[in-house]
């Protein structure tokens, strides 16, 4: 260090010491700092795997539920088809709307527990996806025969509109399915007349957009990003008549970001709405080699 010419030689020293002092003083400042980083670190961790404890406790609870459900209500649905159908004896006018109420709640609380079970599938990881090839026109055929009998005699109109020039799809048809099987379940629950429509085209050369339209109440711009979130309901008059999780669209947008793609709304209030979906038309997973 060279000399300073203001400075004696005794200066010079306080000098040096007094910058080895400060440098030694943020040293240990920097060291304290550190320390708090680190114990800031490991408290993160510690509260990140309690995080992961609690979602892995609430997945296993919505999954033992869920299971423990199933069979009464298997049971109660398979007591309300052999009264149905009078295997013990005739049931009078009065007796049969009883049992199909009794049969159409529960079946909804079955729907309800498949939705939570999905759920806890889901946020444990354990949904896999099986991909194949398949015609759009055998999934719109199969939709057609389900929603049937709840569709006639009904003030609603399903109109599947055919896919004309459409390729075959490779991606789990079944998961594919259950995203309409929701957006139409909705579409049908929320229009009392008019009609309800399914459509599918590409999106681009690489993506396919299924769409369900219908004319029902339609959903204030404000809700619309609400909408896919877990145990989210639309706050109207006829929702409050209608029991639900509120986790199908939910469930919907986890199934959809499965298949690689993501689904979305547009909709206006007393004019209708539209749910889509847009998927790959071939889903990125190599198929199983041949054995």
């Amino acid at each position: 260090m060279a000399e300073s010419p203001n400075l004696t030689p005794d200066e010079q020293t306080m000098l040096i010491a007094q910058l080895q002092s400060e440098a030694t003083a943020l040293r240990d400042e920097l060291d304290e700092t550190n320390q708090g980083v680190l114990a800031l670190y490991a408290e993160l961790d510690e509260q990140a795997e309690q995080l992961r404890q609690a979602s892995d406790l609430k997945s296993r609870f919505l999954s033992y539920m869920s299971h423990e459900f199933r069979t009464p209500l298997g049971s109660i649905l398979s007591i309300t088809g052999l009264l149905t159908d009078e295997l013990d004896g005739p049931l009078s006018p009065e007796q049969h709307k009883q049992v199909a109420f009794v049969s159409g709640a529960a079946r909804e609380l079955s729907d309800m527990v498949d939705d939570l079970l999905d759920l806890a599938k889901i946020e444990a990881g354990r949904i896999s996806i099986s991909p194949a090839w398949f015609d759009m026109l055998d999934l719109f055929a199969a939709l057609r025969g389900m929603f049937r009998p709840i569709v006639d005699g009904s003030a609603v109109d399903l109109i599947f509109e055919e896919p004309v020039g459409l390729p075959r799809l490779y991606t789990d048809d079944k998961k594919l399915a259950q995203i309409l099987r929701n957006f139409i379940s909705n579409s049908l629950k929320f229009t009392t007349r008019g009609e309800v429509r399914v459509s599918a085209r590409l999106e681009n050369a690489d993506h396919v957009r299924f769409a369900v339209s219908d004319t029902g109440i339609g959903i204030a711009p404000e809700l619309h990003g609400a909408l896919f979130e877990d145990f989210s309901q639309v706050d109207s008059p006829l929702q409050k008549r209608l029991r639900g999780t509120g986790l199908g669209l939910s469930l919907c947008k986890r199934f959809a970001e499965l298949l690689g793609g993501e689904v979305g709304v547009q909709s206006t209030p007393g004019t209708g709405s539209t749910f889509f979906v847009i998927i790959p038309l071939a889903i990125a997973v190599e198929p199983a080699d041949e054995t």
